[in-house]
């Protein structure tokens, strides 16, 4: 095949796989369980974030700069998740006043990590173009790398759709159309690789911003509706075995 077959080819079936093993792993483990896996959903976002997507952004942009563009990203997701508020809120009494709100969101939150993982799926796919220009046999490395990279992510980003009250198809259709992004990016990058490249830390540093604010501001606040010890401590191993699976992949790829 041609390097732009082989491109194509890579950036389909990249997205489609991470997002349908993510699926296939959530299934597997109990959708009704989805409250209690949100916690391993921060821990993965988290670790996404911080050890993954922010390290990248820092390799390649200035640090004050990349540090400005994650402030910003944070700012602009804030006022975003205002937005969707105020369009389902034309009165007074929404789910948003209410002291005791159910356990889904109206969508804030799936709706901002799908914008943050286009974002993200953008940049794999200018990464996964620079690397089959190098040679087929480093693209496909690369392929595989991003990948195993993004499946712990995907699982995350499933179950924060699934919270924030999408179906499981819809949940699956959307992370399957934000996967498309990953295509875009490749094709870009294929035919105008020098002009995008200075883009890529910034790019990263949105996606990790909307990661951070939707595990912060949205689904962190959500635990402590339990206080328990049991629940706490459930809470804290869950996080931590979402940070360990984006680790794991990390070390299992060689990176």
């Amino acid at each position: 095949m041609s390097t732009l077959s082989w491109i194509i080819v890579v950036s389909l079936a990249g997205g489609a796989l991470s997002v349908l093993a993510a699926a296939a792993m959530t299934f597997a483990a109990g959708t009704n369980r989805v409250n209690v896996l949100i916690s391993y959903a921060i821990g993965a976002l988290l670790g996404a974030a911080f050890l993954e997507i922010l390290p990248h952004a820092l390799e390649h942009g200035e640090p004050h700069r990349m540090a400005a563009t994650v402030l910003f990203g944070i700012l602009a997701f804030f006022v975003l998740e205002k937005l969707v508020l105020w369009r389902h809120c034309h009165h007074d009494h929404c789910e948003a006043h209410e002291p005791h709100a159910g356990d889904h969101d109206h969508g804030r939150s799936g709706l901002l990590i799908l914008v943050g993982d286009t974002f993200h799926n953008f940049v794999d796919g200018i990464l996964i173009a620079a690397a089959f220009l190098e040679s087929t046999e480093l693209g496909i490395v690369t392929a595989l790398a991003i990948i195993a990279h993004e499946i712990p992510q995907e699982v995350g980003d499933y179950l924060i759709l699934l919270h924030s009250g999408y179906s499981k198809t819809k949940a699956i259709v959307f992370n399957l159309l934000s996967s498309l992004a990953t295509l875009l990016g490749a094709m870009l990058a294929y035919f105008a690789l020098a002009g995008l490249s200075e883009w890529i830390p910034y790019l990263l540093g949105l996606a990790a911003a909307s990661m951070i604010y939707v595990a912060v501001a949205d689904l962190i606040p959500g635990l402590h509706k339990r206080t328990e010890l049991k629940a706490t401590v459930q809470q804290v191993l869950l996080i931590g075995l979402g940070i360990a699976s984006i680790a794991l992949a990390r070390a299992l790829v060689g990176e």
